[in-house]
């Protein structure tokens, strides 16, 4: 299976561990992410129209070391599966993603008409950050992650695409696993308030995508040197919720 993301940080966060747990889970899964920064529906839409090479390559969750265009990255092969999202902070307000959203999309069916097509869904802010984009959704996660789920669900129905409910269950591991507790001092799925963790946030998101993707449980609980009985738990949260949402 191939997968072609056409995306920015978060889902380069989402591809670090991807590649990796798939061969830990005997699932043979090929990964591309096209990676910009803070990559908007609209800059997606003006790079496809003006064929920019802007996309850093990111093969299998690594860095890579060439540029890319969306239409050259298309060709590349038959891809199984594209994804595609909004830049984190305007995922909850779905007047920034069209025209763009369509016109990608349009181009995307156009050269992989096989291609299953995804919708990711970004996750919210972690509490206390004071990032500017956090302001439109009153600095409140909760206030986020409903708007991005309602939004996201409106995307996907938009361009008959499925969903990868990489938010849902990060708020879900927030709001029931202790570890995760971040306002009652645990870990922060969070780096620096808005990107995962290196370590469990980037693994849960990887056990998200590979089950929706693949339909499959997740089984792998020897992982680099994260605590095996943290990763029970969040395979438990990710094999309970992914598939219905």
């Amino acid at each position: 299976m191939k997968v072609l993301s056409i995306g920015n940080s978060f889902s380069e966060d989402s591809h670090r561990w991807l590649h990796k747990l798939a061969v830990a889970e005997g699932i043979n899964l090929e990964t591309v992410n096209l990676y910009i920064g803070g990559c908007t529906l609209e800059m997606h839409f003006k790079n496809i129209e003006e064929n920019n090479a802007y996309y850093d390559f990111q093969p299998n969750g690594e860095f890579g070391e060439r540029k890319i265009s969306i239409t050259e990255a298309l060709k590349l092969c038959e891809w199984d599966v594209i994804t595609i999202q909004q830049m984190s902070g305007f995922s909850g307000l779905y007047e920034t993603y069209e025209p763009y959203l369509s016109s990608v999309i349009s181009t995307v069916k156009q050269i992989c008409p096989k291609a299953k097509l995804y919708f990711h869904q970004t996750w919210a802010y972690e509490q206390g950050f004071d990032n500017g984009n956090f302001a439109f959704y009153d600095y409140n996660q909760a206030k986020m992650f409903d708007c991005i789920k309602e939004t996201s669900e409106k995307a996907a129905k938009s361009i008959e695409a499925d969903i990868i409910p990489t938010g849902t269950v990060i708020q879900a591991l927030r709001e029931t696993v202790a570890e995760f507790d971040y306002k009652n001092g645990g870990i922060s799925l969070c780096r620096d308030g808005y990107h995962l963790s290196y370590d469990y946030g980037r693994f849960a998101a990887a056990a998200i995508w590979l089950r929706k993707i693949t339909g499959k449980n997740i089984k792998t609980t020897n992982f680099e040197d994260f605590d095996s009985r943290i990763l029970e738990k969040i395979i438990g949260v990710v094999n309970g919720t992914t598939i219905d949402n």
